[in-house]
């Protein structure tokens, strides 16, 4: 390609995990993010102007009902919950036209764990078929390709009479755009990229039939899930202590004080650090962490299987419980998964140090997802927790910015 940007586009973008890897790259424009919830756009809009210097940040973030297709793309006006905007037409032919989507539907549909937890398996959720909302942004302006990300779950699901990745894969072929129809190399593991945390997703390319060419658009899947993505994975797995070692340590106070009108059990940081402030911890809670986290340090290891957990559970709380809900994550190996569902409480999340006795702050949740510490989460912790759970770490999405910008520079018809 040419050293004019890459133009794209975020659809279901949260808090711009995906966009924000990409744009560290220095290859790409965000013409628009898409998104529906309040707060993340609050944070997109934040970082896009004062990380990413997009002075017109407020007109590129759309919070808007990616499923009111029509709307999205020719604008509309004083919505009760949306308010107005000129839409996505009007983004893209002031860019003149548009590169790549990025982005991907809510997972919990496709999800293995959402699946067994719904008694209907999640075969009736709306969210099964978002898909074809982003189909219908893809067919509207024609990228060169488009990156879809989401659970491996994906795969497997069947919402209907037919799996539903044999659904999309048919949807986009038809729109002119090719899929691998085998995606085993779709799965990442992001720990291969140095994410501290063991996570993984599958990333669906999608490339222009009608731009490329059906012969070299199959050529130029497998290189990329082959050679050039593979060529970005790390040397070595990166580790909690690497990724939050060094942030100031939170200590219990013995009682309980006030911090911007909230309740907290812990010291503030010293030297202080935005978003890494503990939540509020019961004295039986601090007692559960004293007694697991000593029990790691001193190797007597009672308290690491899941029918001793399961156990103590019941002990301490009176309530029994088919899955443990208590987790200390390990100094030197890989987080556990970083979940959206991490606001409700935090206790599969405790931090390692003994003398800390609590969960993990925000800050420490955005370390192991990747996000650079100028990421400053504005929000409740419901809304921070929530949206850094949901995001893609932007550590493995500048990998694959990078090798999106790879693929392109060596296949681009326009540059031979």
């Amino acid at each position: 390609m040419s050293f004019e940007k890459i133009r794209s586009i975020d659809l279901f973008a949260g808090c711009g995990g995906l966009m924000d890897g990409f744009e560290q790259t220095g290859y790409y424009e965000t013409l628009a993010a898409v998104e529906w919830e309040k707060a993340p756009c609050r944070n997109l809009r934040i970082r896009l102007k004062d990380r990413w210097k997009y002075e017109d940040a407020e007109q590129r973030v759309l919070q808007f009902d990616i499923q009111r297709a029509a709307e999205l793309f020719t604008g509309w006006k004083d919505d009760d919950i949306y308010g107005s905007s000129d839409g996505l037409d009007k983004l893209v032919s002031a860019a003149d036209g548009l590169d790549i989507i990025i982005g991907g539907p809510p997972c919990q549909a496709y999800s293995i764990a959402g699946r067994v937890r719904d008694e209907n398996g999640m075969k009736n959720d709306y969210r099964n078929y978002l898909f074809e909302s982003y189909l219908k942004v893809v067919k509207r302006y024609h990228p060169k390709m488009f990156v879809f990300e989401n659970v491996p779950g994906i795969l497997s699901a069947k919402p209907g009479d037919r799996p539903i990745i044999d659904v999309i894969r048919e949807s986009f072929l038809a729109a002119g755009y090719y899929v691998l129809p085998e995606l085993k190399n779709a799965i990442i593991d992001f720990t291969d990229y140095g994410v501290p945390q063991n996570r993984s997703r599958i990333i669906i390319i999608g490339l222009s039939i009608d731009y490329f060419g059906a012969s070299k658009c199959e050529k130029m899947a497998k290189r990329f899930y082959e050679e050039i993505l593979p060529s970005y994975k790390s040397e070595k797995k990166m580790t909690v202590y690497e990724a939050i070692g060094d942030l100031p340590k939170l200590y219990p106070i013995g009682h309980d004080e006030k911090f911007e009108g909230k309740r907290i059990s812990h010291t503030l940081p010293n030297p202080f650090v935005p978003n890494h402030v503990a939540r509020w911890q019961s004295d039986r809670d601090i007692g559960i962490f004293r007694l697991l986290t000593e029990d790691i340090e001193s190797g007597r290891n009672q308290y690491v299987s899941a029918e001793a957990l399961k156990k103590l559970y019941t002990e301490k709380t009176g309530k029994v419980s088919n899955v443990h809900k208590y987790h200390v994550i390990r100094w030197d190996e890989p987080s556990n998964l970083i979940p959206a569902h991490l606001y409700k409480d935090g206790l599969r999340h405790i931090h390692p140090d003994s003398r800390q006795l609590r969960t993990i702050t925000v800050r420490e949740a955005a370390r192991l997802q990747t996000f650079d510490d100028d990421y400053i989460f504005d929000g409740s912790n419901v809304d921070t927790y929530k949206m850094i759970g949901n995001a893609v770490p932007p550590k493995f999405a500048r990998c694959l910015a990078e090798a999106v910008k790879n693929l392109l520079s060596i296949y681009d018809i326009k540059e031979g």
